[in-house]
This record gives structure tokens, sequence and C-alpha cells, in this order.
């Protein structure tokens, strides 16, 4: 047996996953298409100061997980992390300003080089959509209820809570950021090693720690809700009144963040108690400060990504491969002719596969292998009356049929 593994942190898709993966992305991609969201792609790498400009160079994300590496031209590039930052550089590059608002779906492949666990895996899959150019409330209450709108249609809504914070505005910000760093200062010994690392540099996301330690002392932080202009609270109140006007109930955590400055305003996740620590299967929030960052025009943002592989295994969807038609041929005419028997029927939308190689027991025990429905079996006896033998493969039925009126017997296993 051959010593090749999958790199540690990647996983086969093999056909059964392959389908429930494009189930939940097809289901996605349909129920926010009934926003007007539209699906576009980015490339899986961009330049590396594509991520390093938007995640920020001391963030855990570029310092520890981004898979980055020169090419053979001197340019250095990574494969993506996340989609935000790369659809914002689409944006830009694209000189799409002057069509907003936009509505974007994307899915696919993401990379992080992080510890491997249930649930988490360095080569990832997401769903995501952005809305750019909206500044109201009202932009942040679609984005939610369309990705209500996905969960109910994998089945699993009732299995999630959403939760909601809001991160106010830049001086909100700045100045609960003053008043978090003041109390944080007081404990900084006790803190753990990452959190004395985010102390300096991103104190806010020490409020998403997940040392039992840091959660005794984050008990006792300040509250970001008691540092909020009117302005925010105001646009928070918005967010909730919209929301409740829909029928999405939701939990007020004051402790979601989202750690990069350029996130504002609303900040949301979906979480379910059903996949153990990895909790959080969709994830987003408002970053109008994004796109400037990129040397963009200042242009509002909001949007969010769920993780294709938690998605799938929380809804367990239950997707079957078709069940084909086996063409079974029996003799060298038989043979010659079956490809062209078989390329007809796909034609007319049928799946069929065809039977090479065996004596009829052998090719009748793989038509059962691949779970077909119907197997038709043609001889030179059959051929030489123009016809087949159709064989249901549930019930044992046989009856022989006109090759002339393949389509219409088979209609019952198209």
């Amino acid at each position: 047996m051959s010593s090749l593994q999958p790199v540690r942190g990647t996983h086969d898709h093999l056909p059964d996953d392959a389908r429930r993966h494009r189930a939940v992305v097809e289901r996605a991609r349909a129920a926010v298409a009934l926003y007007g969201y539209q699906e576009m792609a980015t490339p899986i790498f961009e330049l590396s100061e594509v991520f390093k400009r938007t995640l920020g160079d001391t963030s855990d994300v570029v310092t520890k997980e981004m898979y980055s590496f020169e090419d053979r031209g001197g340019d250095w590039v990574t494969l993506r992390p996340e989609a935000t930052a790369a659809i914002a550089r689409a944006f830009i590059s694209g000189g799409l300003a002057q069509n907003l608002p936009l509505k974007f779906f994307t899915s696919g492949p993401m990379f992080r080089y992080e510890r491997p666990q249930k649930g988490r895996l360095r080569q990832f899959h997401q769903i995501d959509i952005e809305l750019l150019g909206v500044p109201e409330p009202e932009g942040d209450v679609e984005i939610i209820a369309a990705a209500a709108r996905v969960l109910d249609a994998l089945g699993v809504r009732k299995k999630t809570a959403l939760e909601l914070n809001t991160l106010g505005d830049s001086e909100s910000r700045s100045a609960y950021r003053t008043a978090l760093l003041g109390y944080l200062e007081g404990f900084k010994d006790r803190l753990s090693e990452d959190s004395r690392d985010r102390l300096t540099r991103n104190p806010l996301r020490i409020l998403d720690s997940k040392d039992q330690g840091d959660h005794e002392i984050i008990a006792g932080a300040p509250e970001y809700s008691d540092y909020l202009t009117p302005a925010a609270r105001d646009f928070f109140a918005r967010v909730k009144d919209g929301l409740e006007a829909i029928g999405i109930d939701y939990l007020l955590n004051p402790r979601l963040v989202r750690g990069l400055d350029y996130y504002c305003h609303t900040a949301f996740e979906f979480t379910t108690t059903a996949l153990g620590a990895q909790g959080t299967v969709i994830g987003g929030g408002r970053y109008d400060g994004l796109i400037e960052i990129m040397g963009g025009r200042p242009t509002p943002g909001t949007g969010w990504a769920g993780g294709v592989e938690r998605l799938a295994e929380l809804a367990q969807l239950a997707i079957d491969a078709p069940r084909p038609v086996a063409i079974v041929p029996i003799g060298e005419e038989a043979e010659r002719n079956a490809n062209g028997i078989a390329e007809r029927l796909r034609s007319a939308g049928f799946t069929v596969e065809l039977s090479f190689h065996g004596n009829l027991k052998k090719r009748m025990k793989q038509a059962n292998k691949i779970a077909a429905a119907a197997a038709l079996l043609i001889g030179e006896d059959e051929l030489a009356r123009e016809a087949a033998t159709l064989r249901d493969l549930d019930s044992g039925e046989q009856s022989e049929v006109s090759l002339d009126a393949l389509e219409t017997a088979l209609a019952p296993y198209r």
C-alpha cells in the first residue's frame, strides 16, 4: 500500500461528501438569489498585500495562519484565507464603484494553517455574500435575513441561534478600546499568552478568547453599550427593529466582536450546540472602512460567510446518487451496438451505465452493485427482433420492449 496520504488538515471529498457539499452550495445560491445576489468568483490566490493590508500585519491570520509563498516571478502570493478581502479587491480593480449597490455571492475553498480539529480544516470551504454600497441598517437586516433563509433551505435553522452585537462607529470603538485597555491592564499578569499578545495590538479580540481564565477576567470588563454614540445606538436599534419586524429572533451577546479596525456597527453569528466546540456556522457584520483601507473610495459594506463543512454536517442531507439504467450487452453484435444505444438514452436525459466485460451473471452483479434501477439486456436474438429485455431490478419483473420505444418504456427510470 502506498504511504502517500492527504496533507494534514485536508480532506478528500468522495462522491457522498461531494453531493452533500454541492447541495449546501446550491441551496444557498438559490436562497440568496431571491434577494438579488449574483454569483461571482475570485482567484484562490491573491497578492499577499491584499490580505496583509486588510487583515492587518499583526492579526493572527496574517502572522500565523496564511499560506504564502514567493512565485517564480518574485511576487509574494497567498492562498485566500477568506473571501471578503478578495471581493473588495475585485471591486476596486474592476472599477465597479459606478455600479453600486452591488450584491455578490461566492463559494469555494479557503486556506488557513490552523490546528486541525473537527469542523476546522486547513483547506475548508465557504459560502459568502457581500452587500456593497448600502450604508443603511436595513442592509444588515437583509443579509441576516438571507442567512436565515439559507439555514431554512438546509432545514437547520431551528438548530441554531442568532447572536447579535454592535461595534458602534469609530468614535464608539475608540472610546471603548481605551476603557477596555484600562481595565485589562490591571489583569495583565493573569491573562493567557495569546491575550497578553493582543493587549496592545488588538484588545477587542480578547473578548473572544477561549481561555477559561480569560473568561473570568472578561466577565467584569466594561460593557460596550456604555460607550456607544447616539448615532450608533440609533443604528443598532434600527437593526433590531428590522429583525423583529420580519420575525427573526436574536440573542444579544455583548462579547461578540470582530477584531479588525474596519469592522463597525452590526456583528452577528448563527451558532449551534450540535457541532461541539466549533459552534459558528454563519458569521458576519458591517465593514464600512475596508475598501478605503485597500485604496478605493469610501464604500459601505456588509456581509457574511458560512462554513460548508459545518453546514453539511449539521444538515445531514441525504443526497442519493441518481440510479442509472444498466445496459447489459450479450454477444459481439450487442457489444457493437451498446454504446450507440447508451448515447441515445443519455441524450434523452437518462443516466446510463454500460457494462463492459464479464458473463451475464457478472454483469448483472455489477448492475446491482451500482444500484441501477433497471437493466436493459440486449442479445443477438433481441437485436434480430429490434428489441431488448427490460428488467426492473427492484421487483425483478421484466418485459420485452422495442428499441424504437426505449425512451417511453424507460420513462419511469429517468
